[in-house]
């Protein structure tokens, strides 16, 4: 007869001490060139994955003949978000849509975009005669502070503002925290309740049914840390974003001209490899990726360099690779 207690098997043990094992936080850069494509660099867009989960961040000009080429699953992408109204970072969108649209989607497609967006997408739609076979849900962007704008069972996501020629926003995704795990050798030695599970992964201490209280950090596996990974496009430095992505696990900030170039990135709203770093440091990141890379640079191991100086854990992104985000 079953009275609510745990019948003992492997499977159990892995649901309760290792179910997290391999699921981390990881982004895919699709593109990370400025402006204008080249032969070997991409327009803005990546990937991030988690649980077999999509998060697209812009959508630039061939971001889908990408995906096609690094066979990403254009179905696990549920959410996409768009910093700002520049070419290099939405172009892309249009042509995304009417592809999920041919394939015969029906899913909703949840769009976190600057307001303009949707009559955009509207026009493009009533001009081809277009009835997407899906629903489109538009949430517009907005605010001057760390906001936020989705919350899943797995991951939070704020926007923030950032400081570009029009109204541009920058992006943190957070791992929900997750509760303690209970080690499998209380399990079998104790049979606990079903309720007793429940109130142990809440953080509860265990009484036995002789009355003994064993203390719940004995008894379980504290969570691991929440991994964070935060997006800045197109900005001119500016040292209230160190606030935003305050501890951020991984930091991925737009570097589009080295540090001799550094009046005119103020001029065209951009940062220097310098730039990225200095938030980087203040913001006491674990990990600092800079990309959105100007036609005009060639070596790109230069400004990893330059940021380096300031903030060592420094890396290049690079189109085609994906990133475990790990502290």
């Amino acid at each position: 007869m079953f009275y609510g207690r745990i019948f003992l098997c492997p499977l159990v043990f892995r649901i309760f001490e290792d179910m997290d094992k391999g699921l981390n936080l990881s982004v895919f850069i699709l593109g990370n060139s400025a402006a204008i494509p080249t032969k070997t660099g991409h327009l803005s867009s990546q990937l991030l994955t988690y649980k077999n989960n999509g998060y697209l961040i812009d959508c630039g000009e061939g971001t889908q003949m990408q995906l096609i080429k690094y066979n990403i699953k254009h179905g696990i992408i549920d959410y996409i978000f768009i910093s700002h109204l520049h070419g290099d970072h939405f172009f892309g969108l249009i042509g995304l849509l009417s592809t999920y649209h041919l394939l015969g989607r029906n899913k909703p497609l949840n769009i976190f975009a600057p307001a303009p967006l949707k009559n955009i997408i509207n026009i493009q739609l009533d001009v081809v005669h277009t009835k997407l076979s899906f629903d489109v849900v538009f949430h517009e962007l907005k605010g001057k502070s760390l906001t936020k704008i989705l919350d899943t069972d797995d991951i939070s996501v704020y926007s923030f503002p950032l400081v570009h020629r029009i109204d541009t926003w920058g992006f943190k995704f957070v791992q929900r925290s997750k509760q303690r795990k209970i080690k499998k050798s209380f399990i079998k030695k104790y049979n606990p309740r079903i309720s007793d599970i429940q109130s142990i992964i809440n953080g509860d201490d265990y009484t036995t049914d002789s009355g003994n209280v064993i203390a719940n950090s004995k008894i379980t596996i504290p969570p691991p840390k929440p991994q964070s990974y935060a997006y800045c496009s197109d900005t001119r430095f500016d040292d209230s974003i160190a606030e935003y992505v305050k501890n951020t696990t991984l930091l991925y900030h737009e570097a589009t001209f080295d540090n001799s170039m550094q009046q005119r990135a103020f001029e065209k709203f951009h940062s220097t490899s310098g730039d990225a770093a200095r938030i980087a440091k203040k913001a006491n990141v674990s990990k600092l990726i800079i990309g959105h890379f100007s036609a005009r640079i060639n070596d790109y191991e230069k400004l990893r360099e330059e940021a380096a100086k300031i903030f060592p854990d420094t890396i290049i992104s690079e189109e085609g690779k994906e990133y475990i985000i790990s502290s």
